[in-house]
């Protein structure tokens, strides 16, 4: 399918009574795609899906769209909402600890890092444990050390972190030394239930 293509599939699986922040809808989304306005309207179908649960075949079809734009952001953007679809999303409030006190004196950038997080698990000998998930920094292309920012997390293993809840304190982990501390916000499981192995 080629951009349009892809745009028009997608917006019809948008529901008719979706609106942005700024209230724009479906309908004035297919006014841009009338008029060639490709990016407009993948920014817009982006929002929309953002204001309201939409399901996995949109987020691919707007991923395909952005790739074939090269629009790398959306793109990634777009891949990540399908992620959080299969393997279910945390929100937390996360604080870096300084360079000066951390290993970590480079940004994180949105969706690279894939760092551990002691969420409260103990191994068999009764040391901590570790969870993988994967981290997107929200309304910030990067996170400074030392700095704060709201996150969405994806874990490697959705299994891993069924008891996660608001309001739970969880540290991120690059190596044994605690890179940051989050408190949860919000706990979105799997869309579709994946069987545990």
């Amino acid at each position: 399918m080629d951009v349009p293509e892809l745009l028009e599939s997608a917006s019809l699986l948008v529901p008719e009574d979706t609106a942005t922040e700024n209230d724009i809808t479906v309908r004035d989304i297919w006014d841009y795609l009338v008029h060639d306005e490709w990016e407009i309207a993948l920014g817009l179908l982006e929002e929309l899906g953002d204001a309201r649960s939409l399901p996995l075949t949109f987020w691919e079809k707007l991923a395909e769209a952005a790739e074939q734009l090269r629009m790398e952001r959306s793109a990634a953007w777009c891949h990540w909402r399908c992620s959080e679809i299969r393997n279910g999303v945390i929100r937390a409030d996360l604080t870096l600890r300084a360079a000066a006190e951390a290993r970590r004196t480079t940004p994180i950038h949105s969706g690279v890092l894939r760092p551990m997080w002691d969420i409260g698990h103990l191994s068999p000998t009764g040391g901590r444990s570790v969870s993988i998930a994967a981290l997107w920094v929200e309304n910030m292309p990067i996170l400074e050390p030392g700095g704060r920012a709201t996150v969405r997390l994806v874990p490697l293993t959705p299994a891993h972190w069924m008891h996660v809840q608001a309001g739970q304190q969880i540290t991120m982990h690059e190596d044994r030394t605690v890179a940051g501390t989050a408190v949860i916000l919000e706990v979105q499981p799997p869309a579709t239930v994946m069987p545990t192995r």
